[in-house]
C-alpha cells in the first residue's frame, strides 16, 4: 500500500457550527450604509431582501453560529469533502513541498457554492418565502441555488452574466433540470437590464448588472427574496465548513499548512478555506501565509480602492466598504466568469487591510497552463476560476524547490471544469487571449465612487 492520498472524515464530523472570523479580528468591519441617508443599516432596511435569520448572521459578532440540522442533513449528500494530497503533482514538479487541496467539486453542482445555497434556501423557506432571485457568473452559484431550491420547494430565477450564458449553455441546462429559470443578463425583464441594453446593447454583462436585476425583482414582490452567492458576511460564514473540516483533516495527516491559497472573485471560497486557519492564528495558534489569487483583467484586491461602494451596477444595494474597481466597471469577457466582479467581500477586504493576507493577480493563459498541468498529474479538470489558485500553488512549490525548503501548501479546489470545456478547447487551439481592462474605464469607475464622509 502506497502513501496516503485522501483524508476523508466520517459524516458525523461535519461541523455543527459555522465559524465567524469577526469575533477574532482586532477591529470590527465597517457597517453597511443606507445609500440615501448614509447611515448604518438596520434590520428593517434588509428585510425586503433577506429573511430575519440571515440578517442576524450578517451582523453577528458571535464566533460560532449553529448549523440547523436540516442543513446538515443535506450537507451529508457530499460533505465532508475530501482533503487530497497532490502527490503526483509534487512528483511532476520535483518539489520538496507538500501540496494538499480541499476538493469542493464533489457536490452535485460541482462547486463550493452549495454550502451557502442550502443554508439560504432553508432560512427563506422557514420565513415563508416562495421564490428566490439571484445572479450568477460562471453558473456555479446559479446551479447551486437551483439545486437548493429543489430541495426546499422554492422557485428560483437566475440572471446569468451574458458572457457566461453564451459560453456555458450546459450550466443553464443544469439549472433547468432542477426547476430554475435562467435568463441572460442584462435582460429586458427589468428596468435595470433595459437601461443597460439601451446604452450598451453589445455588452458582455457583469455580475454587478445581474445583481441589479435580481434585486429589482425581489424588492418588487413580497413573496420573493434575493440570494447572493458570495461577498456578504453570512455567505462567508456558511463557507467556513470547508476550513473547519480541513483543520480536522490536517490532524489526520499529522501536518499543518504553511501557506493557504484560494482564488478570489467575491471572496467566498477563499474565505471558506482560509478564515478558520486565520482564526486559529488570531487566537494564538500557528501563523499561515494566506494568498488570494485573482485575474489581472479584474484585479479587485491588487488594484481596487478600499472604499464604500455599491454592490451592484444599478445602485439598488446598500453601500459596503470593500476593495472595489467601481460599480460601473465592466471587466472583459474572460473565461473565469466567477471572478468577474467589481468588488470584494468586505471581510476579505478588511483582512487584507489588516495585513493578514496578501493578493496576487494572474493572466488567464498561465492559469490554464497550470490547470492543464494539474489535470495531467491529478486527473481532475479544474474550473477556470480555480486555476488561478493552482497557478500560485505551482509557483510556490517551485520556489520551495529552488530554495530547498519543504513547506506545506493547501489550496481550495473550489470546483471542477466539466462545463468549461470550450475554454480548454480555446486554450489548446491557441485562441485564449490575456485580455486586459481599459485603464481609462477603470479610472472613470473609481472617480464615480460614492462620496461618503470619513
Amino acid at each position: 500500500m502506497g502513501a496516503q492520498v485522501k483524508y476523508v472524515l466520517d459524516e458525523t464530523k461535519i461541523p455543527t457550527e459555522w465559524y465567524n472570523i469577526v469575533a477574532d479580528l482586532p477591529r470590527p468591519p465597517s457597517p453597511a450604509l443606507h445609500p440615501g441617508t448614509l447611515q448604518p443599516l438596520g434590520p428593517a432596511d434588509l428585510a425586503p431582501l433577506f429573511p430575519p435569520e440571515l440578517i442576524m448572521q450578517e451582523v453577528t459578532a458571535e464566533r460560532q453560529v449553529p448549523i440547523p440540522e436540516p442543513v446538515r442533513e443535506i450537507y451529508r449528500q457530499w460533505r465532508p469533502s475530501p482533503l487530497i494530497r497532490a502527490r503526483r503533482l509534487e512528483a511532476a514538479l520535483d518539489t520538496p513541498a507538500r501540496i494538499y487541496f480541499k476538493y469542493e467539486g464533489v457536490s452535485a453542482p460541482g462547486s463550493h457554492k452549495l454550502n451557502t445555497a442550502v443554508a439560504q434556501a432553508f432560512y427563506n423557506k422557514e420565513a415563508g418565502i416562495r421564490r428566490l432571485t439571484t445572479e450568477t457568473g460562471a453558473g456555479q452559484w446559479g446551479s447551486s441555488l437551483a439545486y437548493a431550491g429543489a430541495m426546499f420547494g422554492l422557485e428560483v430565477r437566475v440572471f446569468m452574466v451574458r458572457a457566461s450564458f453564451n459560453q456555458k449553455p450546459y450550466r443553464k441546462a443544469m439549472m433547468e433540470v432542477w426547476g430554475a429559470k435562467c435568463v441572460s443578463s442584462p435582460s429586458t425583464e427589468t428596468e435595470a437590464g433595459r437601461r443597460v441594453l439601451a446604452e450598451h446593447p453589445d455588452t458582455s454583462g457583469s455580475l454587478g448588472i445581474a445583481i441589479s436585476e435580481a434585486v429589482e425583482i425581489a424588492a418588487q414582490n413580497a413573496d420573493t427574496n434575493y440570494a447572493l452567492g458570495s461577498v456578504l458576511n453570512h455567505v462567508l460564514l456558511h463557507q467556513s465548513v470547508i476550513g473547519l473540516e480541513a483543520l480536522q483533516q490536517f490532524e489526520m495527516a499529522d501536518d499543518y499548512p504553511d501557506i493557504v491559497i484560494g482564488c478570489a472573485g467575491g471572496g467566498s471560497n477563499f474565505a471558506g478555506l482560509v478564515f478558520p486557519f486565520l482564526g486559529e492564528q488570531l487566537r494564538g495558534g500557528r501563523k499561515v501565509q494566506a494568498i488570494a489569487c485573482e485575474p489581472t483583467a479584474c484585479p479587485t484586491l491588487t488594484r481596487g480602492r478600499y472604499a464604500y461602494d455599491f454592490g451592484d451596477t444599478g445602485h439598488l444595494t446598500p453601500l459596503v466598504r470593500m476593495h472595489t474597481l467601481g460599480s460601473a466597471f465592466v471587466p472583459p469577457g474572460f473565461h473565469a466568469g466567477g471572478l468577474r466582479y467589481h468588488g470584494m467581500a468586505p471581510l476579505v477586504s478588511l483582512v487584507q487591510e489588516l495585513g493578514l493576507i496578501e493578493s496576487r493577480a494572474y493572466n488567464q493563459t498561465p492559469c490554464f497552463d497550470a490547470g492543464v498541468q494539474f489535470a495531467r498529474a491529478e486527473g481532475i479538470v479544474p474550473a477556470p476560476e480555480a486555476t488561478h489558485a493552482i497557478r500560485c500553488v505551482i509557483d510556490e512549490a517551485l520556489r520551495c524547490k529552488q530554495e530547498g525548503t519543504a513547506r506545506t501548501i493547501a489550496f481550495n479546489l473550489s470546483g471542477h471544469g466539466h462545463f468549461d470545456m470550450q475554454a480548454y478547447l480555446d486554450y489548446f487551439a491557441g485562441k485564449l487571449e490575456d485580455r486586459n481592462y481599459d485603464e481609462a474605464v477603470l479610472q472613470a469607475a473609481l472617480a464615480d465612487l460614492p462620496k461618503v464622509p470619513a
